[in-house]
């Protein structure tokens, strides 16, 4: 039995999310279905997290563990020209064989794109925010992010995992901004259901002066209801991507 460790990149436009689905295309099932063609038989492949319908990502990381061998480079080559345009490998390498892509991570990094002006090209990757933004009292509050918190309140019902803790340790959160675009980064330990995606609905009503900074700190202290309808603000989809996985220094590419 062979370990690899494969770094992926994909434009989630098209796809139902990473996690295979009955009836549904995922970008697990297309990677799934480009190593068991080549490989001649099936094979354990396990994602360092799920991603929704619409998420993108820059550097999603998992295992592939299979009976026959290949060299990385050949493993690469050939995986590249069997999947969709939409999914490419950037990097194989040959991995312990205890080695797991969700387990074995210590934190993820998303980040989030909000553009200020209609874009032509990247409509795809963005949400468009019409209205002026005060980006200084966003940033204010993203930095309050950082620490162990309990969001339920920035939570969906994961159907899935009905019992898991809310308690969330976040290591850095910031908000960027340059001409046309404002970039909101999170890093965490783990993050909930659509955490982020409610994350940044919460901070662009904030900036839109639709809620005031009482409101955000309230949803932070875990004070759910009223008229802090989270679940309605959720940011779409588009502007999500997984920016990065990150190991222990044994496991780091």
């Amino acid at each position: 039995m062979k370990t690899y460790k494969l770094t992926i990149e994909y434009d989630g436009s098209k796809y139902r999310g990473w996690a295979e689905q009955r009836n549904a295309r995922t970008v697990q099932g297309e990677l799934r279905n480009a190593l068991e063609e080549f490989l001649g038989g099936e094979v354990d492949l396990q994602g360092a997290g799920r991603t929704d319908a619409g998420v993108h990502a820059l550097e999603q990381v998992a295992h592939v563990r299979a009976h026959r061998a290949r060299h990385p480079d050949q493993l690469l080559r050939v995986l590249n020209d069997k999947l969709p345009a939409e999914i490419a490998v950037k990097r194989v390498e040959e991995a312990p064989a205890s080695f797991h892509a969700r387990h074995d991570a210590e934190s993820r990094s998303y980040l989030y794109q909000i553009a200020t002006r209609k874009t032509a090209f990247s409509k795809k990757y963005v949400w468009w925010i019409k209205e002026p933004l005060d980006v200084p009292l966003m940033s204010r509050a993203a930095k309050m992010l950082v620490g162990r918190h309990d969001f339920r309140c920035f939570r969906a019902e994961d159907p899935t995992k009905p019992d898991d803790s809310t308690i969330v340790v976040v290591e850095s959160a910031e908000i960027d901004q340059e001409p046309g675009l404002i970039v909101f980064r999170i890093e965490a330990s783990h993050f909930l259901w659509r955490m982020v995606r409610r994350i940044v609905g919460v901070l662009v009503k904030l900036g839109l002066h639709e809620i005031a900074m009482a409101d955000f700190e309230r949803l932070l202290a875990a004070q759910c209801g009223g008229r802090l309808d989270v679940a309605a603000w959720t940011a779409p989809a588009s502007g999500l991507f997984l920016e990065r996985v990150n190991y222990r220094p044994s496991h780091e590419s």
